[in-house]
């Protein structure tokens, strides 16, 4: 275990909007901490408030997850602590542990013990157990076989939940509601574990709230709450829209207070420290509740906790990393709540609402697909009780890769009460643009505007039996907005058009390229060693297969620039590339054809040539960001693959490839992709 030690020179060992956030708390910080970040190429505007020499730059993506990578930087430049942020290594007990015995070097949180009591499913639940906290019923042992959770089925019957033991963010989960999905639900998880291991627990859906209460303790067994916060407005286990307090207070407070009692009593065994967030499932109809998991870290939503109790949790964090503890805690809340009877604080409402809307590079009219590309130009709103976190820089292009998850930005807004907060956050999505980028904000201003949402009538299942018709309802949905930004100005530099392609640019990638002269500079003489090629307009991306624009040309011997129509047509491409002229297209008017409705990396093809295809068989399963989602034939389809793609697994597949042709004799049924 790490001992309690001043910290001076801090590594943030995350990116994007999370980095943002911690290194502007350590910049607060009392004295300022020297902080020092990683990052990877084309992904550098968490770094820009830092010296050059304070940004280290990583190889891939795969070395935010490599601890003897982190451990030599730390050695290097000579790093007290580090904040893992969330995501990546945030709950690994190994690496908190391997960073103190290697470098002697402390990751803020709550230690490698009760990393590796929290961080697994099944120990957590075990000490639910021990404190007398309801959990649903659930196997006591890790699984790897689809018979073992038959077993279970049998006993328990359907619907049921399978978790990676070792999951986070919504990974390894899968809901069975059918006996026929049970196979492909067990694989997908299983692939989705980092230790290859899960569990089978009885469904919960119909009515219940997704509720978590914020813990906070010093170690010492001095532990409290900073009350509750709701995340049921969620899609495939990805939250949505955040909330503090939760919706079911006001009408179901006792209910909340005994969830909240039962963290607190958790978190008081283990003699918690730093922050930890312990979640419930709640029906306000019953009265029942269930204990779900913890989260041993700073959360995504943890911005809407800080609104309602006026405290910083990252600086709550470091606090407590250098030896602090609750009660020299210089925060009037804390010091409050410390000193209150938790069950009887619990009981008191705190004096604000908030709310958290999670703007994502994602399209809702397509089934949720994540766009990729640059954004060149976006606007995000301000004003009283608008707060925005986010990872993205105004001053230069930003890059949208798959690599990473699909989060842009955190718009969170507070009010003193419930009406003054929807329509605060009503303005702030109207204020939001992203120049050519799909986002996923008209399905928010739908939400928000939802006669359901106002009533406070949304359980974890509402968004996606919903999320059609709320698109459908809004007025504005689907309809391109006329820019309003402010936060970059229009010149002749930056009104290029973005990137649309969910592509990127391969090593490899080769085309012949037609010039068309815009202007009548003269060229004078040899052709020059060196020249430069600027992107004014995008007229059309469909690359690499076809990229048209307008460009500027420069060439040392040449005075200005030239004005050039650039038309790229491919003519080979790396073969991983499936967005290339090689990839069979899919005709979405043909009914035989099964299409890719996304773009991804291929995980599996599952059907081959001569197989009989049956309702709702999985065809292929694509992963999108951090997960993997299946792509299946309609639920009525009936048919003989005639034939099937040859793109191999792990290789990029775009957005309309055709994955497979159906023949179903005289039943000539229409298939399409579905999730």
């Amino acid at each position: 275990m790490s001992l309690p030690r001043p910290i001076r020179n801090l590594l943030v060992a995350n990116r994007g909007e999370i980095a943002v956030r911690i290194i502007n708390t350590a910049r607060e910080h009392d004295p300022p901490l020297s902080v020092f970040t990683v990052f990877t190429p084309n992904d550098t505007a968490h770094t820009l408030s830092l010296p050059p020499s304070h940004a280290l730059e990583l190889s891939s993506v795969k070395d935010y997850l490599d601890i003897a990578l982190i451990i030599s930087l730390a050695k290097q430049h000579h790093i007290d602590a580090v904040h893992p942020g969330y995501g990546f290594l945030a709950e690994s007990a190994d690496f908190a542990s391997q960073m103190w015995a290697q470098a002697r070097v402390t990751v803020i949180g709550p230690g490698a013990d009760i990393l590796a009591c929290t961080g697994d499913k099944l120990a957590a639940r075990a000490l639910a157990e021990e404190c007398d906290v309801p959990v649903l019923p659930a196997m006591t042992q890790p699984v790897k076989q689809a018979e073992d959770v038959r077993a279970f089925v049998d006993k328990f019957g359907l619907p049921v939940i399978l978790k990676a033991v070792d999951g986070g963010g919504g990974r390894g989960i899968r809901l069975v509601e059918k006996h026929t999905d049970l196979e492909g639900a067990v694989n997908g998880a299983l692939a989705e574990s980092p230790s290859n291991r899960i569990f089978v627990e009885k469904a919960a859906l119909r009515g219940f709230r997704h509720i978590e209460v914020q813990i906070i303790g010093d170690g010492t067994g001095k532990v409290a709450h900073l009350w509750e916060r709701e995340c049921s407005i969620q899609r495939r286990y990805q939250k949505v829209i955040e909330m503090a307090p939760s919706s079911i207070r006001q009408k179901c407070g006792n209910l909340v207070a005994r969830m909240i009692d039962s963290a607190v009593r958790m978190a008081s065994t283990l003699k918690y420290r730093s922050l930890g967030t312990f979640e419930f499932l709640a029906s306000p109809l019953t009265s029942e509740y269930f204990f779900l998991e913890i989260n041993p870290r700073l959360q995504v939503e943890h911005t809407v906790t800080e609104q309602i109790a006026s405290v910083d949790l990252v600086n709550l964090q470091l606090h407590i990393a250098q030896g602090g503890s609750l009660g020299n805690y210089k925060n009037p809340t804390v010091l409050t709540n410390i000193d209150k009877p938790q069950a009887e604080l619990a009981l008191l409402p705190p004096a604000t609402k908030a709310l958290q809307l999670r703007i994502t590079a994602e399209d809702p009219s397509r089934s949720f697909a994540p766009s990729t590309g640059t954004i060149d130009g976006f606007s995000l709103p301000s004003g009283n009780g608008i707060r925005v976190d986010s990872g993205l820089a105004s001053q230069q292009r930003n890059l949208v890769s798959p690599d990473f998850d699909s989060l842009l930005a955190k718009v969170i807004v507070t009010g003193n009460s419930w009406s003054e907060t929807r329509r605060k956050a009503r303005r702030a999505l109207e204020d939001i643009d992203f120049d050519a980028l799909k986002t996923n904000t008209d399905l928010l201003r739908a939400i928000v505007v939802s006669q359901d949402f106002a009533n406070y009538d949304c359980d974890t299942r509402w968004l996606e039996l919903n999320a059609s018709d709320l698109m459908k309802a809004y007025p504005h949905a689907k309809e391109r907005r006329p820019s309003t930004r402010l936060s970059q100005v229009a010149t002749p530099e930056n009104v290029s058009s973005v990137f649309s392609s969910s592509a990127l640019l391969r090593k490899g990638d080769g085309w012949n390229i037609a010039l068309e002269p815009q202007s009548l500079t003269h060229i004078d003489g040899a052709v020059p060693s060196n020249h430069f090629l600027k992107l004014d307009r995008v007229l059309r991306n469909d690359f690499p297969r076809l990229v048209v624009a307008d460009v500027s040309y420069s060439m040392p011997k040449a005075e200005g620039q030239l004005q050039f129509r650039m038309t790229v047509n491919a003519t080979s491409a790396s073969a991983s590339d499936t967005s290339n002229s090689s990839a069979r297209r899919g005709d979405p008017t043909n009914p035989r054809h099964v299409i890719t409705p996304f773009s991804g990396t291929l995980v599996e093809v599952l059907v081959d040539e001569g197989d009989q295809v049956e309702p709702g068989q999985i065809i292929c399963i694509i992963k999108q960001m951090k997960m993997e989602l299946e792509v299946r034939a309609q639920a009525q389809q009936r048919g003989v693959a005639t034939w099937v793609t040859n793109i191999e697994d792990g290789a990029n597949i775009g957005e309309g490839v055709l994955v497979a042709e159906l023949e179903s004799g005289q039943d000539r049924l229409k298939t399409t992709a579905k999730i």
